[in-house]
């Protein structure tokens, strides 16, 4: 992580016909805006450990805490680095014609792990059939599709003044960048902020990429994003579509 953007950004896998559209990698399966044997109002919870859902703002959204009350923020189709905004999904609430009428996501917003309610309508909404687990004690990342570990990577975390967080997170931004510099020559963003570097640009984003220090592999040394071998970096961002859910634990 750090506070200078160099980047060539690369931006989220659009949706497509109601299909997340994953360049390539990961699933491009259809969903369906009506569920059978509904109950308006009531929260359905989406996702399971080989599929999670994905949401892109179509033009413009606005999240709430709760269903039209409490607005948090407003969301335009890119963000501040110019690719879409990327939401994960996790439930779905019935209107009383029983088409979805609203989505709970996870916004890519302090406090981490924040989420709100946008209405349907101004998302597209598909499936994501890869996720990543970090163990810090292990320093240990596993890549996963369709429910099964593809890729186990030995991997750097936050040293002790500057520690990764933990929590339930997802890809919401892809980037390339310089192979000589810090991130390395590609870099996935995910949802979550560092507890203590809250004066950084953005807020202190949390990243996994490359590095050109490759011996804080294995070791507590980073400012609090997930170091990667540069020699595999490639390989799990060819692989890993926006939205793709990231589970950090200790």
């Amino acid at each position: 992580m750090t506070g200078r953007r160099r980047a060539r950004l690369w931006g989220a896998p659009l949706l497509a016909s109601a299909a997340l559209f994953a360049a390539g990698c990961g699933t491009t399966a259809k969903t369906s805006s009506r569920a059978p044997g509904c109950r308006p109002g009531i929260l359905h919870p989406l996702g399971s450990p080989a599929r999670a859902y994905a949401a892109v703002v179509r033009s413009r959204a606005r999240a709430y805490r709760t269903p039209g009350v409490g607005p948090i923020g407003r969301f335009g189709h890119d963000t501040a680095y110019g690719v879409p905004t990327v939401f994960s999904v996790r439930a779905a609430v019935l209107g009383r014609s029983c088409e979805v009428a609203w989505y709970r996501v996870q916004l890519p917003l302090k406090p981490n792990g924040r989420v709100g309610y946008v209405r349907a309508r101004d998302v597209r909404v598909g499936v994501v059939d890869t996720r990543i687990s970090v163990d810090l004690s292990r320093k240990l990342l596993i890549f996963y599709r369709d429910g099964r570990a593809r890729l186990r990577l030995r991997v750097g975390i936050g040293a002790p003044a500057t520690p990764t967080p933990t929590g339930s997170f997802y890809v919401n931004l892809r980037f390339r960048e310089d192979p000589t510099g810090p991130y390395g020559p590609a870099a996935l963003g995910i949802s979550a902020y560092s507890p203590v570097l809250s004066s950084w640009p953005q807020g202190g984003p949390v990243a996994i990429h490359g590095t050109n220090r490759p011996w804080t592999i294995g070791r507590a040394a980073s400012n609090g994003c997930i170091h990667v071998p540069n020699a595999v970096v490639e390989r799990l961002f060819r692989a890993t579509p926006a939205g793709t859910p990231v589970v950090i634990h200790a």
